[in-house]
């Protein structure tokens, strides 16, 4: 990793300079408290920075913050925490608080964190080969990202190489192998894992059930998994992970089709009233 020579305090005063006296007051109140106390200098950027991104929400960050907050997160990267690239990158990535989406940055960002060892970087690159990020959907390269981030307990890079095999990408066809993938994903999940991992896999596993695909049709089971996902996925879109709003809108819809198929499957009414 490359020396860290970033002046924290330099930083800070400059920033504080260029803001308006009635901006972020949260962003402005932090940074005041910060520069006012002895010894800060040798504070983590990586926390500063993060603790920015909390500021001042639900709005943009102001340009002045922002550009700190990018001059943190290379400052850290720099200092030897290459976990601090990939955060700059997911910040292009989703070109939130003030930041302009920008796949080739975030690409970049991830590329660099990657060569370091982040195993969140690894994933993130699996993502954007899987989609297409700004280049060439490349499976192999997918594949080969999510492989690295599942052998270290990724849950979300695992249950991406389950969707290898159920849709045939790079890898051979094999819904039954990711219907399995996808059961040890809930088997294995912990609780922190759980609000990240477990509205998408149920999801997974209400269509599975629903369509006899990977496993046996049961109707009953799927419903259950349909509305279990519409619970985490809900959440994960309340928070502001708006990407998840259509899949919350198929857990709604797999669990009518779910009810569809139970209805049908009950007896004919042969009551007699008089």
């Amino acid at each position: 990793m490359l020396q860290n020579s970033y002046d924290i305090p330099d930083g800070i005063r400059k920033t504080l300079a260029r803001l308006d006296a009635e901006e972020a007051p949260e962003s402005r109140g932090y940074l005041e408290s910060l520069a006012a106390r002895d010894g800060f200098a040798e504070d983590d950027p990586y926390v500063i920075a993060h603790i920015l991104l909390e500021c001042d929400r639900p709005g943009p960050l102001p340009v002045p913050v922002r550009e700190l907050v990018e001059e943190l997160f290379m400052a850290a990267c720099l200092g030897g925490n290459p976990d601090a690239m990939n955060d700059l990158g997911a910040q292009y990535y989703d070109g939130s608080r003030g930041f302009e989406q920008d796949f080739t940055k975030a690409v970049n960002c991830y590329k660099i964190a990657a060569q370091y060892g982040s195993r969140q970087a690894q994933e993130n690159l699996g993502y954007c080969y899987y989609y297409g990020r700004n280049m060439p959907v490349d499976y192999e390269k997918a594949f080969h990202y999510f492989a690295l981030g599942a052998f270290d307990g990724h849950l979300i890079s695992l249950y991406k190489i389950a969707d290898m095999y159920w849709n045939g990408y790079y890898v051979e066809r094999n819904p039954v192998e990711a219907f399995h993938i996808y059961e040890h994903c809930i088997d294995v999940m912990s609780e922190e894992a759980v609000e990240r991992v477990a509205g998408p896999v149920y999801l997974r596993l209400g269509n599975a059930f629903l369509n006899g695909i990977g496993t046996e049709e049961n109707a009953k089971r799927a419903l259950v998994c349909f509305q279990k996902a519409e619970s985490f996925l809900f959440d994960m879109a309340a928070n502001g992970e708006t990407m998840y709003r259509k899949s919350l809108e198929a857990a709604v819809a797999g669990q009518a089709k779910a009810r569809e198929k139970l209805m049908d499957q009950l007896p004919e009414d042969e009551w007699e009233f008089d």
